[in-house]
Formats: C-alpha cells, sequence, structure tokens
C-alpha cells in the first residue's frame, strides 16, 4: 500500500473521469477496481464521485463532455506561473487559473502538439491519497507526434528529465525529483490510425492477463495486451463508454 499526504511539484498527482454515463461508469469500475464511491453534489444536479480504496481518494468520475476522456494532473507550486510559462512555451491556456472551491486551484492547457493535460495546486485536497498499487494511478503516458520536442516543452515547464529506453521504439521514461513519473510514446498513425496527441492514466491491477479476458463481458474493449513488459504486464483498454485507459500488474514504484 503506498498512502500519500502530498505530492512534490511536478508529480502526478490525480485521475478523473470525464463520462457520458456516471452510473454505468461507476458499476464498470467498481467491478475492474474494486472502488467504492464517495458521491459529492455539485449543484443543478452534477455529482463528483470519489473513487476511493479502503475510504482513501484514488480517483473521480463525473458526467462531463463528450467525447468520454480522462483527465491528467499534474502538482505544481503555483499554478498561475505555471500556466504563464506553458504559454510561453507554446501551449494553448483553455482554461485560465481558476480555484476550486476550497480544495485547490487549477487551470488547462494544450501542449504544442495538442495533448491536454491539468495543473493542480493544493490547497485541503493533494489528490490522489492512495497510488501505485491495485486499484490506485500508477502511471501517466503521453502519446504525441514528436517524444523529443514535448520532453523539451515539459523539461523548459516542470524541469522533467527523460530517457529514451533501448529498444523501445524510441520510448521515453519521465524523470521528477529523481523519481519515474510516466513516460512519453511516439505517436504512429499506421498503427493508431487518427488517435490525438493525449495523456493516460495507467492504474494498478492484480490480474492483467483475466482481465483481458474478461473485460469485454463488461462492455470495455481491449486495445492492446496483455503485454509483458521487463517491470510488469500491462493491457490498454476502451471503457464501455469509450474512454481509453490502462491497466498495470507489478512494478509498483512505493
Amino acid at each position: 500500500m503506498a498512502e500519500r499526504t502530498s505530492h512534490p511539484a511536478g508529480a502526478f498527482s490525480w485521475a478523473e473521469l470525464a463520462t457520458s454515463d456516471l452510473s454505468a461508469a461507476k458499476a464498470f469500475y467498481a467491478v475492474v477496481f474494486g472502488w467504492d464511491y464517495n458521491d459529492i453534489p455539485l449543484g443543478d444536479g452534477q455529482v463528483y464521485s470519489m473513487a476511493q480504496i479502503g475510504g482513501k481518494n484514488a480517483a473521480a468520475l463525473y458526467q462531463g463532455d463528450p467525447p468520454p476522456h480522462w483527465n491528467n494532473y499534474v502538482t505544481v507550486e503555483s499554478v498561475d506561473e505555471s500556466a504563464a510559462r506553458a504559454a510561453e512555451l507554446g501551449a494553448t491556456i483553455t482554461a485560465e487559473p481558476f480555484d476550486v472551491m476550497d480544495v485547490g486551484r487549477s487551470a488547462v492547457f494544450s501542449d504544442p502538439a495538442g495533448a491536454r493535460l491539468y495543473l493542480w495546486e493544493a490547497k485541503t485536497s493533494i489528490g490522489a491519497e492512495r497510488v501505485n498499487e491495485p486499484g490506485a494511478m500508477t502511471w501517466n503516458e503521453l502519446v504525441t507526434p514528436d517524444p523529443e520536442a514535448a520532453s523539451m516543452f515539459y523539461g523548459d515547464l516542470f524541469g522533467w528529465t527523460t530517457e529514451e529506453m533501448p529498444e523501445s521504439g524510441g520510448y521515453r521514461v519521465i524523470g521528477n525529483g529523481g523519481r519515474s513519473n510516466g513516460g512519453m510514446l511516439r505517436l504512429d498513425p499506421e498503427r493508431m490510425g487518427d488517435t490525438p496527441p493525449q495523456w493516460m492514466p495507467y492504474f494498478g491491477h492484480a490480474d492483467v492477463p483475466s482481465l483481458v479476458e474478461s473485460v469485454s463481458g463488461h462492455g470495455a474493449h481491449v486495445v492492446g495486451g496483455p503485454m509483458q513488459m521487463a517491470n510488469g504486464t500491462i493491457a490498454i483498454f476502451l471503457d464501455p463508454q469509450g474512454a481509453a485507459f490502462a491497466v498495470w500488474s507489478g512494478g509498483y514504484d512505493e
């Protein structure tokens, strides 16, 4: 178990699902990850559902704008300063800095290639309180047409380093403060079709091959896997509403 009481600047700290059918999505992910939910009313019939493991927040779901997708958050010391810096580096700010009640401050940008990312400045909420275990966020991955340009952009913005893995087709592992923090994969149109540049979360799972065998029975689609890696097994899915996510067994970094 890996509990968190804070996240360092530059670390991925939260993932939330914007879905077209909140009730159905909650039922699906409860089966896949064993999540319980704490539903927080937002007014006008809107609900923000905290996905929990052992009473600790791991992710969230809400009824959002189409198409269904996962939002990925990076903690920063100052949302206002980071958003301004992202714009200087060529990003498009799609949501200017704003307060999220008393829980934090956020902003949203699309990087120069078009991949959307959320910034998070914690106040009463750090984001994920459980990470790097089954049912919790373990990794975040960027699919982009130019990993080298992305490395430069995010290095300038967050101070990230990247290391290209040998014999991996150019896959780069992101480093933040001496810890692995995610990855960057080259977008291959021949293999990925019209997939746009995007960030995708990975969640831990105890038995990826079994999930691959069973998940279609719950309305999801297997995009790829199971794939055996040096430090675990991964698979990529589209959930029943069409949002992409991945799972990973093993290799957890406490």
